[in-house]
């Protein structure tokens, strides 16, 4: 199933026009007609099938023929990470992330990060494609990226993890994550969190974990992660 995006319309919607960009990509590209179908999602979970009718490049027009509501996951995955030096391999957690199932993300910066400075908007469109791509109907949250010390002083509820590489007493994550629970995990840059970092997310809860015996790169050990609670909660 091919899958569009269209956070404006809801259940009361009737009919609507995509965008010039998308109006052009659906015809030209997909040659798509008058009549055809074209399934729509707004990101909050509502599956539209609509009905070409107007198949104009410019101003593409639907008409909704049905609509089906998938209901949330009962719990929230959000995922706290430090961006990596190179962007591309952030970009591919966001991708692979969505995929999978995150609910949220949060980019933190550390102590040792190497990139504190970051655009979100291409991290955006990353995540719309991903969900169109591997047909999902809730769009994940991103958020604005902040300073570890503002993070951590925030109400988090839920589980709360911090994956860190210190010689430390840890808990393998698969053995004490909890089903149907808000999740809320911490991954480190590639320097990992400082010490002070560490001490801090202790400090306010969170419970030191492991992924596995081997040292894993930021956006490795993320996905790790990701896939550890969705697995679980499957």
């Amino acid at each position: 199933m091919q899958l569009f995006y269209n956070p404006t319309i809801n259940e009361t919607t009737e009919s609507f026009s995509f965008a010039k960009e998308e109006s052009k990509h659906i015809i030209k590209v997909m040659r798509k007609k008058g009549g055809d179908i074209l399934f729509v999602t707004n990101g909050l979970g509502f599956l539209f099938k609509t009905e070409i009718t107007l198949g104009s490049d410019i101003k593409c027009t639907v008409k909704i023929l049905s609509i089906e509501h998938f209901e949330k996951k009962k719990y929230h995955l959000h995922l706290v990470v430090a961006p990596t030096k190179m962007n591309d391999r952030y970009e591919w957690f966001l991708e692979k992330a969505t995929e999978i199932g995150v609910s949220e993300i949060t980019p933190i910066i550390c102590e040792h990060s190497e990139r504190k400075f970051i655009k979100t908007d291409r991290y955006d469109k990353i995540i719309l494609s991903a969900m169109k791509q591997s047909t999902q109907f809730y769009l994940p949250k991103l958020n604005e990226p902040i300073l570890f010390k503002d993070f951590i002083k925030k109400t988090n509820e839920g589980q709360l993890f911090i994956a860190h590489c210190e010689e430390k007493d840890k808990k393998s994550l698969k053995d004490i994550i909890q089903k149907n629970k808000d999740t809320t995990i911490l991954i480190g840059p590639e320097g990992d969190f400082s010490t002070k970092e560490i001490e801090l997310a202790l400090e306010n809860n969170f419970i030191p974990v492991s992924l596995g015996k081997t040292r894993l790169r930021t956006e490795t050990a993320a996905i790790i992660a990701c896939h550890s609670v969705v697995f679980f909660n499957d």
